[in-house]
């Protein structure tokens, strides 16, 4: 079964933040998650429907909402 963008987005969210994973797998593909260099932000770039989509955490030290 194909998963929508929501429901992809919400997989790759779970993998890589909740579960801490150094993955994220979707379906039969596997995606690194890697580091920003400056401040060690997890990212993700994974493809939806041939698309890249890139994935990045938000850094939790900024002031900006």
């Amino acid at each position: 079964m194909k998963l929508s963008f929501e429901q992809m987005l919400i997989e790759v969210w779970r993998q890589t933040l909740v579960e801490n994973a150094k993955f994220v797998v979707l379906g039969t593909e596997r995606y690194p998650v890697r580091l920003t260099p400056k401040r060690h932000l997890r990212q993700v770039d994974f493809v939806f429907d041939g698309n890249e989509i890139r994935g990045l955490e938000q850094n939790p030290e900024t002031k900006s909402r």
